[in-house]
Formats: structure tokens, sequence, C-alpha cells
């Protein structure tokens, strides 16, 4: 068999990023995690403020990757950018360990707030450039492992197609994996230091750790492939775009065409060249050999259309991107009301020991863990048989699996949140009859956003990876880290709205109070569940309408054969 010898584990360079990856993990969860818990007990934040401030942080965070990936596609050196970001994360850390430094010196010292910004503003912004550029280097090795396979074996188009299909699959798993394992250690390791030798050392640890990401990333120098983005213009597609929206707004278009044939030549090689590489392409351009001629002294007319259909490209995925917010929502709870949550229930284990709120969110990554190989050794073989696909299920089937189980982990969160105040109450009239309600109640709507996790998260990484041009793939995965930005800003407006709302009728109307008896957390929760119930039928619709790019790409490659 032609394909017997074919490598099928990753690169030494996919598997040193991928353990980098885990590494941000940890650094960034070690800090996210429990941030919520040293504003409110350090940095003595209200409840609402705390969260809004977290999600706010992490709204930044996550949306940063719209603004940086653009330049990184058209001018930046990736590795030069992931060493740069990685040192400007490195020292927002350093900032935020002082801050604790300078809170533990005096119960009576006041934390600068403008400092704690300024060095949660520098995490924000070396995250935000380093996460997408990271994961983009890391897609470049893939290709190159393709691409050298595929030299190297001569099998079928359709084998190779659906090898190429398990191998990216295999990487993005992989890294999801190490990603998980690093958040893991994060949450778990870091949350027990924090509430038991203080802020200072378990900020010092995550700045520790982005020392030696570098100090590895440096190390990986003479494994890495560096793909050659180029200075032309086909190598800049944001460049393209901003050229081809001046060039509407000014109405200075240079596109000259000879006549009707040089524009049908001029669509069927744009149509043909990005979208597929079909043999009747090349025929097409030979048939009008004098009209490509014109054309391919004018780079302003290839970079106009090719420009519109990339601008189109994203445009179209915007639906998609929309009824994800929700999904996103629902997974800021975790770090901010889900440990607050966790702070008001019996925590204790024996007689000396407490549980930190912030370890469960430890399940989330322990459910993945677990799970991903009942997915991949069980799920998909089954789903495979069932629905005839070669990847089991569609990815968009997969994202929309995970959203209906998000509504189902919330609304758990809202009955458990119900009960925790049903005791409360009675707690406050009959003290010595009854008892707190177990921290171990929330380990389902954990567990669940956990499965929900491996079914919407990887989707979104592979969704985005498949369906952008292979130049803009940092803008891929912007677009992906981006749904949780926003999905962070959409929680913390909803918050100052409510909370607003709220506050007007009364001080114990507040759904957010800093006395959690007091506290209407499940309505907030039931109000999560409704708008993601809605958003979820709506993605449902806009699936049955939408096509894939690989599935145009085979509609035009069948057209022109």
């Amino acid at each position: 068999m032609a394909g017997g010898g074919k490598r099928r584990g990753l690169s030494k360079s996919c598997a040193l990023l991928i353990v980098i990856a885990g590494i941000e993990r940890y650094a960034f969860k070690g800090v996210a995690s429990n941030l919520v818990t040293y504003l409110t007990d350090v940095v003595k934040m209200s409840n609402s403020r705390a969260a809004t401030t977290v999600n706010t942080w992490s709204g930044f965070t996550f949306m940063l990757p719209l603004f940086s990936a653009p330049f990184a596609d058209s001018y930046g050196d990736r590795f030069f950018t992931i060493l740069a970001s990685s040192s400007l994360y490195f020292v927002g850390l350093v900032g935020l360990t002082l801050t604790a430094f300078a809170g533990s010196r005096s119960t009576t010292t006041t934390i600068s707030i403008f400092f704690l910004y300024t060095s949660l503003s520098l995490v924000a912004l070396g995250l935000g450039v380093l996460n997408p550029s990271l994961q983009a280097f890391g897609a470049d090795q893939l290709d190159h492992d393709l691409g050298h396979d595929h030299e190297q074996d001569q099998e079928p188009s359709s084998e190779n197609k659906e090898v190429k299909s398990d191998r990216k699959s295999q990487f993005f798993q992989w890294w999801y994996f190490g990603v998980c394992a690093g958040s893991l250690l994060g949450v778990t390791v870091m949350a027990y230091i924090q509430d038991t030798f203080g802020w200072v050392l378990g900020f010092a640890i995550p700045t520790g750790s982005m020392l030696l990401l570098i100090f590895l990333f440096l190390c990986g120098c003479g494994v890495y492939v560096y793909a050659d983005q180029g200075s032309h213009l086909k190598s800049r597609p944001f460049q393209r775009i901003f050229d081809t929206i001046k060039g509407v707004v000014t109405r200075r278009s240079k596109i000259t065409l000879e006549n009707n044939h040089d524009l049908n030549a001029m669509e069927l090689e744009l149509q043909g060249k990005p979208l597929c590489n079909c043999s009747n392409t090349e025929a097409t351009t030979t048939t009008t050999n004098t009209s490509t001629k014109s054309l391919a002294g004018d780079e302003s007319s290839k970079t106009g259309f090719s420009s519109l259909k990339t601008i189109k490209l994203l445009l179209r995925l915007l639906p998609i991107w929309t009824m994800l917010l929700m999904f996103a929502v629902i997974f800021q709870q975790p770090a901010t009301f889900f440990t607050k949550q966790g702070m008001a229930l019996k925590r204790n284990i024996g007689p000396n020991f407490k549980i930190p709120p912030a370890t469960l969110q430890s399940t989330i990554t322990l459910s993945i863990i677990l799970l991903m190989p009942l997915y991949d050794k069980v799920l998909i073989p089954m789903a495979k048989k069932i629905s005839k696909n070669e990847k089991g299920i569609t990815v968009m089937t997969r994202m929309g699996i995970g959203m209906f189980i998000s509504i189902i982990a919330i609304v758990i969160a809202a009955l458990v949140e119900r009960k925790r105040l049903k005791i409360s109450k009675e707690m406050k009239t009959s003290p010595n009859t009854t008892e707190p309600l177990s921290i171990f109640w929330l380990l389902p709507q954990y567990i669940l956003l956990g499965i929900s996790d491996i079914f919407t998260v990887v989707g979104m990484q592979e969704f985005f990876y498949s369906e952008v041009p292979v130049r803009m793939r940092t803008m891929g995965f912007a677009l992906y880290t981006s749904v949780f930005g926003v999905g962070s800003f959409v929680s913390a407006a909803l918050i100052s709205v409510i909370e607003s709302y709220t506050k007007s009728r009364g001080g114990k109307h507040n759904w957010f109070a800093d006395d959690m008896s007091e506290a209407r957390l499940d309505n907030y929760y039931w109000l999560l569940a409704l708008t993601s119930a809605i958003s979820f039928l709506m993605y449902i619709v806009i699936c049955k309408y939408f096509k894939s790019s690989s599935d145009e790409d085979e509609d035009k490659c069948d057209e022109t054969s």
C-alpha cells in the first residue's frame, strides 16, 4: 500500500508548540480563574463590579486578535510576533504580581487601581496577539507536514483528502488537549496556592511560567518551519481588502477591461484559483490568452475582484459567528458568578480543608480530557456508520450539539441556585436544623459545560480554520477567539443593565447583591437560558442555508470537469 509508511504522528515542531500552548493556558488560568476572588477579597470590589471587570478584561483579551490578526497576516513575521507578544504578556504578569505584593505588605494599603488595570491591559494585549499567532504558526507546521506527506506518497485524491482531514482533526484535538491540560493545572494548583499561601506566590508562579514559555519557544528555532509570506500583494490579503474598500469609497477604480470576454476571463480565473485546483482552470486561462496577458499587467484589477470575494467570504460567516455569542456568555459564568456561588456553599472536606471555589472549574477541563477519547473512539465511529459521513458528524452539527448542552447546563445552574436560596432562607429561620448546601451540587453544571466544550469549542476552531483563505489563517483563529471576546462584553453589558434596573426597584431586588442570600442569580441564569435557546433555534435555521467553502470548492470543480 502506498500510504503504508505514512507518518501519522505530529512533527516535533507541532508537539513543541502544543506544549507551549499548554504552558500559556496554565499561566492564564492561574490568573483568570480566581481573579474575581482577588478583586472582591483583596481589592474590595463589589460582586457586580468584580464580575464586570473580569468580563471586560476577558472581552479585550479575546477581541484584540481581530485587530492584531490583519497586521500579522499582512506584514508580521509570526515568529517575531509570538516572541514580542509573549514578552509583553510576561511584563503584565510581573506588574500584577507587584500589585499583590503591595497589598500584602499592609492590610491598610490601597492597591492602585490604575496600576492594576495597566497590568491587566498588558496581559490582555500580549495574550490577544500571542494566541492567534501561535495557533497559526502551529498550522504552518501542520501544512508543511501534510505537504511533505503528499510529496512522498502517491495515493488517490479521495484517500489523500481523508488522510489530511484526519491529520487536521488530530492536530486540533491534541492542541486542545494541551490547552486543557495546562488549564487544569492552572485552575487546581494555582487556586489552592492563592487561597492557602497568598496572592504574591499565586501570581509569581504564572509569571515564571511565561518566562519558561519564552525560553522553550526560543529553543525550538531549529525545528520550526517558517512560512514565506512574501512581499507580493497577494500575500497581503488584508492590504487587498483595505485597498478595495478605499477604492470603492473614493470611486477611483483602476480596473480597465477591454470587453465582456475580459470580464468573464477575470471572474473565471478568480473563481478557479483560490477555490480549487481544477485542471480546467488552466485551459480556461489558455483560451483567453490575450485577455489574461493584459490583465496580468494590471495588479489592481486582480486585487479588486479577489478582495471583494474575500470580504464576501468573511461576511457570510457573520450569522454563524453571531449565534455563537450566547454560548460564549454562558462560558463566562464559571470564572465569575459560578465561583461566587461556590463561596456561599459548604466547602469543607474534613475539619481542616476547604475547597477553593475556583478549583471546580477544573471539572470542565477534566470532563474534556476524560471524555475526548470517548468522543473519538466511540461516538465518531458510530456516527460514521450511521451518517455515512467521513468525519462522522459535520462541524456545524458538532457546534450545535455543544450549544444545546450548554443551555441544559445553565438551566441546572438556575435550579441549584434556587435550591441554595431556599435553604439559605430556612437557615435564617431554623439555624440549628438546616445544613447549608454542599458545593458538590455545582458539579453537574460544570461537567455539562465541559461536554459542551468538546463539541462547540473544538468545532469552532476547525470551522473558522476551514472557512477562511489560507493566507488569512490568523484571522480565522481571531474570529474564533473574538466570539468569546464579544461574548464577554455582552455578559458585562447584561450585568450592568440588569443591576441598574433591579437596583432601581429597591436593594432587595438587586440580582447581584453582595449578600448572596439576597442575590437572585437564579433569575439571571434563567434569562441566559432563554436567550441562548432563541439563539440556538436561529442557529439551526441558518445552518440549513449555510454552505461551507469546501462544498463550494467541490461544486466548482464538478462544474468545470
